[in-house]
């Protein structure tokens, strides 16, 4: 029996990496099971992800210490985890569920390589949605005053449940730069894709109004820039001129729940690998 675990790495290109990074598996007695690879000549950067098992007794304390020497060698920036570990994550939602129910359903099947330890809302509408998927509910008000204390208890619950990643499953707050800062990189979110044209309340019957034919939904990390951080996955839909404003957000809900859960599994997968304010994504 064989346990299986996944290297990321990403460092500036040059010869030898991947001889390096195949090398040290050999010695240490590995298999590479799948490898990707991307070197990218606008920032200078080589990007891989390997899946590779190894044998009894071989543990993954062991292999990142002596991996260090080869990803300093390189000046890497490298994770070694188990791939068969469930990520630990918090869900966070307002007042539209779908993306919730979605990814918790998506759970509960074994589709998503996650374990949600908690759901957090700023309202109650969801409490039981939650309960029904024996999913911890945290009702976490938020107002101008209180925002500094909410923001600090979904932080305390990040770290005391050792949450990996946050999905903000429909969850209508702007969060501050401290907290965009304190979990970079592990926030994902979820938004329609008429930004920057139809802002504010209803963008789907303003988009019906001008007669939009495509319907898109973005998934992003989470950055102090209010959505604009960098970009995991795109997804669209044509529509006709006979759509109604209100098949439309059908449409726009079903597109959410589709490019939100394969950028959660990418991200659980170890798929994603950071490029400044883009991402390289081995699906």
């Amino acid at each position: 029996m064989t346990d299986q675990y996944v290297l990321t790495l990403s460092c500036p290109d040059k010869q030898g990496i991947v001889h390096a990074v195949s090398s040290y598996l050999f010695i240490t007695g590995c298999n590479i099971e799948d490898s990707q690879q991307f070197g990218d000549r606008g920032s200078g950067l080589f990007f891989m992800r390997v899946h590779f098992s190894a044998e009894a007794p071989v543990t993954v304390e062991k292999l990142r210490a002596s991996f260090a020497a080869v990803g300093d060698s390189f000046g890497m920036d490298w994770q070694i985890n188990r791939a068969d570990e469930r990520m630990r994550v918090v869900l966070m939602v307002s007042k539209f569920g779908h993306c919730l129910n979605d990814l918790l359903f998506r759970q509960r099947i074994g589709a998503l390589p996650v374990e949600v330890v908690a759901v957090v809302s700023n309202h109650t509408d969801f409490a039981e949605l939650a309960a029904s998927y024996d999913v911890p509910f945290h009702h976490i008000p938020v107002t101008k005053d209180t925002k500094a204390e909410a923001e600090a208890r979904v932080l305390e619950l990040v770290r005391s449940e050792n949450v990996e990643l946050v999905v903000l499953a429909r969850y209508m707050q702007v969060l501050s730069d401290d907290l965009c800062k304190a979990l970079s990189g592990r926030i994902i979110n979820i938004h329609h894709s008429f930004l920057p044209s139809f802002k504010g309340a209803k963008p789907y019957h303003q988009a019906h109004a001008r007669g939009v034919k495509l319907i898109g939904a973005t998934a992003h990390y989470v950055t102090a820039d209010l959505d604009e951080g960098p970009i995991i996955e795109q997804e669209v839909e044509r529509v006709g001129h006979e759509v109604t404003p209100d098949q439309l957000v059908a449409v726009g809900r079903d597109v959410e729940c589709q490019a939100l859960a394969r950028a959660v599994k990418w991200h659980a997968e170890r798929r994603i690998l950071l490029n400044g304010s883009r991402t390289v994504v081995f699906a």
